[in-house]
């Protein structure tokens, strides 16, 4: 089974930007697909973008981060990437990246493998 794999965490100033990655070990995300949630301290873990399966790249983004955030996917590399922009306080959260069914489900927090989470502090 697909095990997903997230980096590029880290501490950044807001107004700054950061790029997050999720890479597939022990399987392909080809067949998923693969959408990112955070969780705040004190707070349940919340999904925030997802993109369907290769050849439907469908992107869906909870309202707080549109306009700001961008997931894409290399369907050659089989990676996940999620690019942060004019990040803001209230952005600092662990991050994960999951596979689903759709980006529908996963938007349900209907995730199936999830990474192990990586850290996002945003200073004001």
């Amino acid at each position: 089974q697909v095990q997903p794999v997230e980096s590029g965490g880290g501490l950044v100033q807001a107004g700054g930007s950061l790029r997050l990655s999720c890479a597939a070990s022990g399987g392909t995300f080809n067949r998923y697909a693969v959408g990112w949630f955070r969780q705040a301290p004190g707070k349940e873990r919340a999904f925030v973008a997802a993109i369907n399966w290769p050849g439907d790249n469908t992107p869906r983004y909870v309202d707080s981060v549109k306009d700001r955030f961008i997931i894409w996917r290399d369907n050659a590399k089989d990676w996940v990437y999620l690019q942060m922009n004019s990040l803001k306080f209230e952005d600092t959260a662990v991050y994960y990246c999951a596979t689903g069914d759709s980006t529908v489900a996963l938007s349900r927090g209907m995730g199936r493998f999830w990474g192990q989470g990586t850290q996002v502090t945003v200073s004001s």
